[in-house]
């Protein structure tokens, strides 16, 4: 097994240590050992492989379109902070997208019940995922359901727990469905969290800019349904290094912008 592989694995090295602790009833002895040594060695590869994916700070933003149309805003930007999520699958430069549309209000957060609302309810949801450039697709992963937001205290709760879990997969597990595109040399485009059933594209088909590639949804480690929007320098997030990136687009004070908005910014997307 490749040292590379190995690394993106550290999560089964996790389970299994933990299971030998867990089931552990004599004691200090080779069982418990045994776990011990295997959540040691996960913490490596997983500390080994952040190191990895840590990118160099000076880099050129890839100008390309916004993957969407209408009013959205922007959250856990890299316009706020670098790293916007994490090093961990290429997510340094990553920003997550919720639709706001004039007159379709978001459902409200509630602090005990109900747990969560169906994803129907988001004006996200549903919501047409376009290609940024003219591109190749070269992953396209569908069937991971849609399920309730997390929009409440307990929700809360549970996707931090869910969130370390998944974080422990396949991207699959992380990301949900989700579709992977090759924008140029170098350059590959992630979109995560999409609503099962809706990639209309498969890998190898040659894509337009502006070409609809499926819809958003509410798949993979989500709070709500909006969309998760990366570039990266190869086509897997678990090796790959992320790359930032510029777009175009207006607030809602109409004036126009080259980079990408803030937390919290709403706008919509404007032509070169």
């Amino acid at each position: 097994m490749r040292p590379t592989t190995l690394r993106t694995r550290h999560g089964l090295f996790l389970a299994v240590g933990a299971l030998c602790v867990l089931l552990n009833r004599q004691g200090l002895g080779p069982l418990w050992y045994t776990g011990v040594a295997l959540l040691a060695l996960s913490m490596l590869l997983r500390w080994s492989l952040w190191r990895t994916q840590r990118p160099p700070r000076e880099r050129t933003p890839v100008r390309v379109a916004v993957p969407v149309t209408g009013r959205w805003r922007a959250l856990n930007s890299p316009a706020t902070k670098v790293p916007s999520h994490t090093h961990s699958h290429a997510q340094t430069y990553a920003i997550d997208l919720t639709h706001h549309p004039a007159g379709r209000p978001t459902p409200a957060f509630h602090w005990l019940r109900p747990f969560g609302v169906r994803p129907h309810h988001y004006p996200a949801f549903g919501s047409p995922v376009l290609a940024p450039a003219d591109g190749v697709v070269v992953a396209v992963v569908d069937g991971t359901r849609d399920h309730l937001s997390r929009t409440s205290l307990p929700g809360l709760l549970y996707l931090v727990v869910e969130g370390f879990v998944r974080g422990m997969g396949w991207p699959r597990h992380l990301w949900g469905n989700h579709v992977v595109l090759k924008l140029d040399e170098g350059v590959y485009a992630g979109f995560a969290h999409l609503r099962r059933g809706s990639p209309c594209v498969a890998v190898g088909d040659t894509v337009k800019a502006g070409e609809r590639l499926a819809e958003c949804g509410n798949s993979g480690n989500s709070s709500e349904p909006h969309l998760h929007f990366q570039l990266m320098n190869g086509p897997d997030p678990e090796t790959a290094q992320g790359l930032p990136f510029a777009w175009h687009y207006e607030d809602d004070d109409g004036t126009r912008h080259t980079g990408v908005p803030a937390d919290l910014v709403h706008f919509t997307p404007a032509p070169p």
